[in-house]
C-alpha cells in the first residue's frame, strides 16, 4: 500500500512540486505582514500555476507540433498552454512591477512596509 503510494508520487513529482509551491506561496501571502514578502509569495504561487499548466500540456512520446510529410502516426504536444503561459508570465511581471511601485509609495507616505503598521489598515 505505502510502496504503491510512494511510487505513484514519484511518477508524478511535478504535481507534488506544484502543490508544495502553492502552499509556500499561500503561506507567504497570508502569514507575512511585510508587503515585499507578500509579493514574493504571489510570484511563487504564480510559478506553481505556470508549472501546473506546462506539466499538463506534456504528452509522453510527443513531438513538437511541426507537420512533416509522410508522418501520419506522430503524437504532438499541445502548444496552446505554452503560449498562454508566456502571456501569463508577462502579466505576472507587470503585476509584480505595479505591486512593487505601490509598496514604494506606501513606504514614502507611511515609512513602513509592514501591513499592520500602516494607519487605517485593519489586521
Amino acid at each position: 500500500m505505502i510502496e504503491s503510494l510512494i511510487e505513484s508520487l514519484l511518477l508524478r513529482y511535478n504535481y507534488v512540486m506544484v502543490v508544495v509551491l502553492m502552499l509556500i506561496g499561500i503561506y507567504a501571502i497570508i502569514a507575512k505582514s511585510n508587503l515585499i514578502k507578500k509579493i514574493i509569495g504571489l510570484n511563487i504561487f504564480q510559478t506553481a500555476i505556470l508549472l501546473f499548466y506546462i506539466s499538463m500540456a506534456d504528452v509522453v512520446g510527443g513531438t513538437a507540433p511541426i507537420i512533416e510529410e509522410g508522418a501520419t502516426d506522430l503524437v504532438y504536444v499541445n502548444p496552446l498552454p505554452h503560449t498562454l503561459m508566456l502571456t501569463a508570465i508577462v502579466v505576472g511581471v507587470c503585476t509584480t512591477a505595479v505591486g512593487l511601485a505601490l509598496t514604494v509609495r506606501i513606504y514614502e507616505n507611511y515609512g513602513t512596509i509592514h501591513e499592520d503598521e500602516i494607519p487605517g489598515v485593519e489586521a
